[in-house]
């Protein structure tokens, strides 16, 4: 048995929300959480940045003796996979969009909006992926380049966050005629 921790990491808070369903699941496990709070929103930086962001807290994490790495980060998972696994080969390295896209492959309708970050987006990784995974799946992406820094400070229940929904949103979803709208 090894008893090593599994270490997450996440632009900041929100790959928080797997951690309890994990702990259910996986009882037994050790988790270590690493949430970059003092430099996020990730998603309006330069790849570059976001790379060595990326490597010290994949570097931490491997320091810190964990099993392997989690990263609950849609922008690190889109721009920094390939490359923190070549980097780190000893350690396995999960991403969130593979088996995001494979479950939205199987159980979404055919029209499909992926909203993100604009790094996210802009790299494409879920329209590839879920494209992968179902050819027949019309994909829509747009960015919500606010939607992070609202969330992170904990301004979710409030006129700013819907007025922002409403901006984002409406068209988005109504325009597009959308069955299934996943947070990338």
């Amino acid at each position: 048995m090894d008893n090593r921790p599994i270490g997450f990491f996440d632009s900041g808070l929100g790959g928080l929300t797997c951690i309890p369903h994990l702990m259910k699941k996986l009882p037994d496990e050790k988790m270590i959480y690493f949430g970059d709070t003092a430099r996020t929103p990730y998603g309006s930086k330069a790849i570059s940045t976001i790379k060595n962001f990326s490597m010290e807290i994949a570097d931490f994490l491997v320091k810190s003796n964990v099993k392997m790495i989690v990263i609950a980060c849609n922008t690190v998972s889109s721009t920094c996979l390939e490359d923190l696994r070549r980097k780190f080969p000893q350690i396995p390295i999960l991403g969130i969009i593979d088996p995001a896209a494979k479950s939205i492959a199987e159980h979404a309708d055919s029209r499909v909006g992926i909203i993100g970050t604009k790094v996210t987006i802009a790299s494409r990784a879920y329209e590839e992926c879920i494209s992968r995974y179902n050819g027949s799946i019309n994909i829509f992406e747009t960015s919500c380049p606010a939607f992070v820094p609202l969330i992170e400070e904990g301004i979710i229940e409030n006129d700013i966050m819907d007025l922002t929904i409403k901006y984002y949103m409406d068209d988005f979803v109504y325009g597009n005629r959308l069955d299934t709208v996943v947070l990338g």
